[in-house]
Formats: C-alpha cells, structure tokens, sequence
C-alpha cells in the first residue's frame, strides 16, 4: 500500500513538475520582491542600452533584404562551398555571415524564415540552427575583450575561437541525419520565389519589416528581464550555492578555483551575468578567466538557448540540433582558446 501511494505521488510530481516549478517562482517574487525589482530593471536597462541598439537595425536588415534577389545571389555564390563543406544550401551563408556580424539571435531568426519559406528542408534547417546562430564581434571584442577584460587582444583571441568553433560544429553537422532523405532545395526552386521591391511597395515592405523586428526584439527583452530576475532568486534564496557545492568537486579535479563556479553557473544562465562575473575574478592566471568566458560564449546560455526555441517553434524546428551544437561549440571553443594561449606567448597573458 506505500509502495503504491508512493509511485502515485512520483508519478504527481512527475505530472506536474512545471506547474510546482511555476508555484514556486511567483511565491519568490514575493518573497524576494525587493531585489526581483532591482534585477528586473537592471534587465531592462541592458535590453534598452545593449540589446536594441544592437540588434534591431539588424533584424530589421535581415527582413528587408529577404524582399530583395540578395540571398539567391549568396546561394548561387557560396553553393560550392556550403554544399561539400556543411552540407547545406549555399544560402545558408546569409544566416551565417548575419549571425556572426550581428550576434545572438539573428541566425536562428533567418534559418526559421528559410523553413517558413520553403528555402530549405527540415534536415538542413536543423544542420543549419546548430552553428549559425552566434555571439557576435560587438559583444565579445567590445563588451568582453574591452570593457570587462580591459584587453582588445583577448576580445579578439574569444572572437577568433568562437568562429573557429562554430565552423567546426557546422562540418561536424553535416552528417547530422546524412542516410535519413530529404527534399533538397534547388537552385532553380529558390530563383523562382525571388520577391522583387519597387518604391510603391516601400512603404509596405519597411512596416512589415519593422513590425517583424519588434516582435523578436520584444521577446529577447522578455527573455532578458526573466532570466535576470531567475538569478537574483537563486542567489537570494541560497540555491546558487547549493548548485556551486556540486560543481566546485569537478572544478576541484580540473584545478579550476572555486569562485568560477557561481559566475560559471549564472553563465549557464544568462550569459551576460556569468561573463562579467567570472572576469572579474582576480586571478593570476588569467588564461583560466579567458577559457571559462570562451566556453560561456560558445553555448550561449539557457537564455539565449530559449529565445532560439521560442523563434524557431512555430516553424517545427527541433531543438535538439540546436542544444548539441551549442555545448559542442563551448567545449570546442575552450579547447581551441586553451591552445591558443599555451602555444602562442603573446596569447599568454598569466602574472608571473
């Protein structure tokens, strides 16, 4: 009779779980309302100083070039070179070449506008969401190498590996479901949906544009303010330390110093947070903060990982290819990071 009362309530809880999680966090906010407040606009400031400027001209851009013959003009250029190498259409070097100029989510936001318009299959649109989707030039040599590491040569050396990394995510992608068939694009079926623009749809093709653009910007705020009140709960509430007890064993085993484990964890997070802990961690060796920060950057985050979710889901684009890549891009940029700075001295910052 336990027995059976027991599974009842596991099986409860299991059926639940969201719903208990969702309980809990609104009880936090009350609970903790005072610092929530103070996270939540310390959220907004960053999405209004940072992420909009950043990111909306772009966003903007990417929509209005999708009215124009410039991305069948990148897929016949680049064919040659996507196709053998990712295994992808040669159009995917739009949301490639945008998603490194202008960083995190742009990628993700370009490959499920190709699904949506039948640029490319399922197979391709997930090789593509795996190594497309990236931190971009502003953030990582600016905001990283500049203003929290006070260093052009370091924002430069993560800039450089996170690159490195996510082309080789890509080639590793394109045997992702290689025997499973597909319905391959062709170069003649793109050329075929070009949208040509003139100056009495302008006005139309800017609103639309600009409308589009909002709402992702919208989201990505959301996004930002939620995760940035999720740390300061966990943090008021103890359970960042507790989550640090399990990680500093394995930090322990690397030879990684204890105080990386809550900037490393807030990273897990949100990436922003994370980063700016974790730089300013007086360390002599500070290879170490410069491997940590290139791993963060090269999975992005839970954040970032659920903005790209909620982009891509009306267009049924699994997840998964997205999660794999990402952690495979973290421990392929750390490791390239990591021999970077041991085998070439000017890389190797440490104090004596």
């Amino acid at each position: 009779m336990k027995r059976r009362c027991f599974k009842y309530l596991l099986f409860s809880v299991k059926e639940n779980f969201l719903s208990l999680v969702f309980i809990l966090f609104t009880i936090s906010l009350v609970l903790f309302s005072r610092s929530n407040l103070g996270a939540a606009k310390n959220g907004l400031l960053l999405w209004a100083n940072s992420v909009i400027p950043s990111l909306f001209p772009f966003f903007v851009a990417t929509e209005l070039l999708s009215y124009t013959n410039t991305i069948t003009l990148l897929g016949s250029f680049f064919n040659p070179l996507m196709r053998p190498l990712f295994n992808v259409p040669g159009i995917g070097a739009f949301p490639f070449i945008m998603g490194i100029i202008s960083g995190y989510p742009t990628g993700a936001k370009i490959v499920s506008n190709f699904k949506d318009n039948g640029l490319c299959s399922d197979i391709e649109a997930e090789r593509l969401i795996a190594f497309t989707n990236n931190s971009g030039p502003l953030f990582i040599i600016g905001t990283v190498g500049i203003s929290l590491f006070g260093n052009s040569q370091i924002g430069f050396l993560l800039f450089f590996t996170h690159i490195l990394s996510c082309i080789t995510v890509g080639i590793i992608f394109r045997f992702w479901k290689y025997k499973q068939a597909y319905s391959k694009t062709s170069n003649s079926s793109i050329l075929s949906q070009n949208k040509t623009t003139n100056i009495s749809s302008l006005g139309k093709i800017l609103g639309e544009s600009i409308k589009n653009a909002t709402s992702t910007i919208l989201l990505i705020g959301g996004f930002v303010v939620f995760f940035s009140v999720i740390i300061s709960i966990l943090n008021n509430s103890g359970l960042l330390s507790i989550l640090c007890s399990f990680i500093n064993p394995i930090f322990k085993i690397m030879h990684i110093n204890s105080e990386f484990s809550s900037g490393f964890i807030c990273g897990i997070i949100e990436l922003t947070n994370g980063i700016n802990i974790i730089a300013n961690i007086n360390e002599k060796a500070i290879s170490l903060n410069i491997i940590v920060c290139s791993f963060l950057l090269g999975f992005g985050g839970f954040s970032v990982v659920l903005q790209v979710w909620g982009i891509i889901s009306n267009s049924n684009i699994s997840i998964k290819p997205y999660i794999i890549g990402k952690l495979l891009q973290g421990i392929l940029s750390a490791f390239y990071t990591y021999f970077f700075v041991n085998n070439f001295t000017i890389f190797n910052l440490n104090l004596p």
